[in-house]
């Protein structure tokens, strides 16, 4: 049986033409090389679609870039158990039977400088890459004042359509991090904990996520939140996560004295007596 490339020299000799080169490619090789070429032209589209997609969460995202765990330093018991929850946390996301089965919550609670704000980003940002979840990070105060404000129904800067959209993307993203809850705060406003609550218990029955970060303790924060707010956050499955260890912030009192015992001739400001 004639080969492909015998009928076309047979073909080629009959009507007077030179025969076919050795250098030709039967028509599967030629599908086989084209299907190849596209198929990773494809596979590159998706890559920069992906790559594009996510620095776009991230830039919606306000989240610090250097909260990652790869700038974070595992000093203490209670940042090393942190991290092994965030760590299962994350690795929970890879079960689509766990994300659809209800909304999860992680309560970081400890004192300031602790490093509560740094493990949620790095949580975020990890979730955002490998995930593409969508992330919102804010300060709880700054929402209620730019809520506060929304009621200026006197106001040319738009601030109730603008609060109206921000409510919006806090109903909508994937995980909201709420940070500074009730900080400097005894008790948040009635209306304030209404506001809070209808929130949280939408987000409930939408499936979505949060992360709560706060100084206060659990009793003082309930009584911050109020009951109905704080029964909101009982309804989650909640991941409780204290933060006990020392702060990791530089003591500035700390870095004042050893400056003046090295540099005694510089010149140092009043000091109030």
């Amino acid at each position: 049986m004639q080969s492909l490339k015998d009928k076309l020299n047979a073909l080629a000799q009959a009507m007077g033409k030179p025969p076919v080169q050795e250098g030709y490619t039967d028509y599967d090789t030629l599908r086989k090389e084209f299907e190849k070429k596209a198929n990773e032209e494809v596979r590159q589209l998706q890559r920069q679609s992906k790559k594009k997609r996510i620095t776009d969460i991230h830039g919606r995202s306000d989240l610090n870039p250097r909260w990652t765990f790869s700038t974070l330093v595992e000093d203490s018991e209670d940042v090393i158990e942190a991290v092994s929850i965030a760590q299962s946390f994350i690795a929970a996301h890879s079960d689509k039977e766990w994300r659809q089965a209800g909304s999860h919550m992680m309560l970081f609670y400890g004192d300031y400088g602790r490093g509560k704000s740094h493990i949620a980003g790095a949580i975020a940002h990890e979730l955002i890459e490998q995930y593409e979840i969508t992330v919102l990070y804010r300060q709880l105060s700054t929402l209620m004042e730019m809520r506060h404000f929304s009621f200026d129904f006197g106001s040319q800067d738009n601030i109730g359509q603008r609060f109206r959209e921000t409510h919006q993307e806090l109903l909508d993203v994937d995980l909201l991090i709420l940070d500074e809850v009730c900080v400097n705060e005894t008790v948040l406003k009635k209306n304030q904990q209404s506001w809070l609550g209808n929130l949280l218990r939408q987000r409930l029955v939408n499936k979505k996520n949060c992360i709560i970060i706060t100084n206060h303790n659990l009793s003082e924060l309930e009584l911050a939140l109020g009951k109905y707010c704080f029964e909101s956050i009982k309804e989650y499955d909640t991941y409780k996560v204290r933060f006990s260890g020392p702060s990791r912030r530089q003591s500035l009192g700390q870095d004042e004295q050893s400056q003046s015992d090295t540099q005694n001739t510089r010149y140092t400001p009043n000091q109030l007596r």
